[in-house]
């Protein structure tokens, strides 16, 4: 049995601890959290973990093999590290830090002790996402957009930006789902409450061999809405996230373009070209899909990865790659939209 420590037990939390619990090879052995009022309800309901206020127990407990961190992006850094040293393996909430910086010396640190570096990018393990990554494998073509949306009004975050909170959802399905990784970034947005973190931006990122990708996020927004388009030269996707059964649909819908040089020359010896579009409409189809706990299974990769050495999906490389755009899109932001070239050393595929 692999031992855990959840530390955090704040909105994300309880659902770490909860399938924790229920996750075959697991045992769940404490829960910590500083502000110990969160912690009232944990003995009742699982009567036989431990809570505690102090980090320090859970780095120094023989019977603690792995550490899941659920706290605010800005401790992600400090508490992986300590227990990476402490010889933890370590499964930390998205973003893996507050920079670039920070995320590559986690993964440092854990190739150098070969443990295992997690990220919470909880959204490649649905079966939704799954289903896109094959489709782009096997039947879309050449990828020519990534174009999506995830607005809501709230939950307004006080130490990061709505990028950080709402973008790195789609940048962490882009990086596992797109044949390519996108070598530019520009943002913008604004925020409309003083002395708070942007609230609403646009990402716009560019990627070799014509494909593009657009992100609008927003804490701002009257309706929910969770919508990605994803068009290729074959077929085209939507999913859509709060759809109950049908997240994936399909589309056998294309153009085919053909250039024409049949105009006549002028006196210059420059020639007329018509331009050909035609349209393809065939049927829409919505694949099945394993509608199983995208976390769950998450959980259930971690520990498997810990007991056979493997490396998670979402690794800390992963992670770093993410966090590199997060850190560049800011930037891009603070200059009004300036195309912010990325650099990805240190980064593996």
């Amino acid at each position: 049995m692999i031992g855990i420590a959840v530390v955090g037990y704040g909105y994300w939390g309880p659902n770490l601890v909860r399938n924790f619990w229920e996750t075959p090879g697991a045992q769940l052995v404490s829960v910590c959290d500083l502000r110990t009022e969160r912690l009232s309800g944990v003995q009742s309901r699982y009567p036989a973990v431990e809570i505690t206020a102090n980090f320090d127990e859970i780095l120094r407990d023989p019977r603690i093999d792995a550490v899941a961190i659920a706290t605010p992006v800005s401790s992600h850094f400090e508490l992986a590290m300590r227990a990476l040293q402490s010889g933890k393996h370590v499964f930390v909430e998205k973003p893996i830090a507050a920079t670039a910086e920070q995320a590559q010396r986690l993964v440092d640190e854990a190739e150098r002790r070969r443990l295992v570096l997690a990220v919470d990018h909880t959204f490649v393990h649905t079966g939704a996402v799954r289903k896109m990554r094959q489709l782009v494998d096997d039947g879309l073509g050449q990828v020519y957009y990534y174009d999506s949306v995830r607005v809501n009004l709230g939950l307004f975050q006080h130490d990061v930006s709505v990028i950080w909170d709402l973008a790195v959802h789609d940048l962490s399905i882009m990086d596992y789902v797109l044949p390519a990784k996108p070598v530019a970034v520009s943002a913008t947005g604004m925020s409309h409450v003083a002395g708070e973190p942007e609230n609403i931006a646009y990402l716009n990122l560019f990627f070799e061999n014509n494909l593009i990708a657009h992100i609008h996020v927003n804490w701002l927004a009257p309706v929910k809405i969770r919508r990605t388009l994803v068009g290729g030269s074959s077929k085209m996707i939507v999913y859509d996230d709060l759809e109950p059964s049908e997240k994936i649909k399909v589309y056998d819908k294309g153009i085919t373009v053909n250039g024409n040089g049949n105009g006549h020359g002028n006196g210059n010896g420059d020639k007329k070209y018509q331009m050909m579009v035609g349209y393809r409409t065939g049927d829409m189809w919505a694949p099945q899909l394993d509608m199983k706990e995208a976390l769950g299974i998450e959980l259930r990769e971690f520990i498997s990865c810990i007991e056979n050495r493997k490396t998670p999906t979402a690794d800390g490389h992963a992670g770093l790659r993410v966090v590199r755009i997060l850190e560049s899109a800011t930037r891009s932001l603070a200059q009004r939209g300036q195309v912010i070239e990325l650099d990805y050393a240190g980064c593996t595929a």
